[in-house]
């Protein structure tokens, strides 16, 4: 482990100092080897679906994990969006002369080494590799044992390329000893990492938050909730709840709970149950809303569950401040979204609610690097220090001063 992280340290100055042409130039290479290999990443991927189908893994998590040639050439063109962003390294973020007459700059750099650990979608792999590339960051992965030979064969395609225009592998690459022991070793090494990136599971973030030596940024769990507030459009109430639940139910940004204002309950709650019924959705309501529509009673358990599957719970709430109240309870911090046509009442929930992503008439599935315009996300963090949100190349960044003399000393 140690032998690993040191050739991953000292690849770093490289990473660093590579021009924007040659990192744009390589990242598109990688996107073109990718779409070259698609067949090979297909048939190492279908490896890990039949592991997940021999231990009963969920459709959703089938899907998360799901590569064919649409993902695959998706995943290309994430790396080709990503080529074509604006350079993150060397931003003048602030400049000024002081009173010693000294030019000082506040300049963009990259982090350093970063280690990203996630579960089931492969596709990160390639996300945050060609992330970390572009910020001049080294990577060092750590997918979940359920998608280990599609992470292999994305990671060794990376890594091909980057030795073709002689740069270390150790850029991009995976941890070696991907075992709960080897990263428990990996978050004590300091030394060789400068950030710590876990996603996923609610116990994993817990882990590692409590046990690295390393700076932590949590991509925590997305416990998202949508209110539609009694002046709401109903049309675009019923849409928006759809989406947000049943596009992808398996996704950290997809609603798991939907709270609605009593005032419209008894003519909006019928149409909104038919319409997840058609979805197949398994709902849980509160006794008040088991009043006009019968389904399961939800518990308060429910409320703090991130079910990641076609499952939601409906709250029902007298107003505004109740909605508000219950989301500070039971949010996540990840997104909340309210739909209503009173624009008070939209900037009060959007003043109110602390989230990383707060929406007014739309679906929380929007909170999504690529959406954003950041080309990928390493996660989406519900940290409030460094990033926040979508983590995209500019928050791999961080910043030193530049100070430019003419011979001063200090007196």
């Amino acid at each position: 482990m140690e032998s690993f992280l040191r050739d991953a340290k000292n690849s770093a100055h490289i990473a660093a100092n590579l021009t924007s042409r040659d990192k744009n130039r390589i990242l598109n290479k990688m996107a073109d080897a990718l779409v070259s290999n698609t067949q090979r990443i297909i048939a190492e991927n279908q490896k890990d679906l039949d592991f997940a189908k021999s231990n009963n893994l969920s459709g959703a998590m089938i899907d998360r994990l799901l590569l064919d040639e649409k993902r695959v050439t998706a995943m290309a063109n994430s790396l080709r969006e990503i080529a074509s962003l604006k350079e993150p390294v060397g931003r003048v973020l602030e400049g000024w002369i002081n009173e010693d007459n000294l030019r000082i700059e506040k300049v963009s750099v990259p982090i350093g080494v970063v280690a990203v650990i996630y579960e089931s979608r492969p596709n990160v792999t390639s996300d945050v590799g060609a992330l970390c590339f572009k910020s001049g960051n080294v990577a060092i992965l750590k997918g979940g044992k359920e998608a280990e030979y599609s992470n292999k064969i994305i990671a060794t395609i990376l890594q091909e390329v980057l030795e073709e225009n002689s740069l270390p592998r150790e850029i991009i690459s995976l941890l070696p000893d991907s075992s709960r022991e080897g990263v428990a070793k990996l978050i004590k090494m300091d030394k060789y990492v400068d950030l710590v990136v876990p996603r996923g599971g609610e116990e994993l973030i817990r882990y590692i938050s409590a046990n690295s030596s390393i700076p932590v940024v949590k991509h925590d769990k997305g416990l998202c909730h949508t209110y539609i507030h009694e002046n709401a459009d109903f049309k675009k109430a019923i849409d928006i709840a759809i989406n947000a639940k049943c596009h992808r139910p398996g996704v950290c940004n997809a609603m798991e709970t939907l709270i609605i204002d009593k005032e419209i309950a008894p003519s909006l709650l019928p149409s909104l149950a038919e319409a997840f019924s058609e979805k197949e959705t398994f709902l849980k309501g509160d006794m008040e809303v088991n009043e006009i529509v019968k389904m399961e009673l939800a518990t308060e358990a429910d409320f703090d569950t991130e079910y990641l599957a076609n499952t939601l719970n409906i709250k029902m709430v007298d107003g505004v401040d109740e909605a508000v109240s219950h989301i500070r309870r039971f949010g996540s911090g990840h997104s909340e979204a309210i739909v209503t046509e009173n624009y008070s009442i939209a900037e009060y929930f959007l003043n109110q609610i602390d989230a990383a992503c707060v929406y007014v008439n739309a679906s929380t599935r929007f909170t999504d690097g690529g959406v954003f315009g950041f080309g990928a996300e390493v996660g989406i963090s519900t940290n409030k220090l460094h990033a926040r949100g979508p983590m995209g190349i500019n928050e791999l960044t961080t910043y030193k001063f530049k100070i430019y003399g003419n011979g001063q000393i200090r007196e």
